[in-house]
């Protein structure tokens, strides 16, 4: 009888330890799946290049046309638009485009010629870089 039962017992362990792997090797496929999606989906995201837009850098408030009444530069203007809720915008010739990105760098070339690097998704711009044009 006792050896009957160290052989089920031997049974039972293989059948066990048999579970265990199957569980770890199906979960490390699933994340390996996961994991491939995810870049899959990076690559995806980085499909549409970026390109470069020239214009002047303004605020949603204003446009391109800020008041002179108000006896403030065209920076000062934007940067106080911006300070009061207004989003930058970039103005290229009759279209205008909102601007998504550092506001800091944004504020260094509010109200001037700018040449901004992104990806625009309608009429918003994501941007990566902005430099002042010259």
């Amino acid at each position: 009888m006792k050896q009957n039962q160290f052989w089920i017992e031997i049974v039972a362990l293989g059948t066990a330890i048999a579970c265990a792997l199957a569980l770890l090797i199906a979960t490390l496929g699933a994340a390996a799946v996961a994991v491939g999606g995810r870049e899959a989906g990076q690559a995806a995201e980085s499909g549409p290049a970026s390109k470069t837009y020239q214009g002047m850098v303004t605020c949603s408030r204003c446009g391109a046309k800020h008041s002179a009444a108000l006896g403030r530069t065209a920076a000062n203007c934007v940067r106080v638009c911006v300070h009061g809720g207004a989003g930058f915008a970039l103005v290229d010739g009759d279209t205008t485009y909102q601007l998504d990105g550092d506001l800091n760098l944004l504020k260094n070339v509010a109200g001037q010629r700018a040449r901004i690097v992104g990806v625009a998704h309608g009429n918003t711009i994501k941007v990566s870089s902005v430099t002042a044009a010259s």
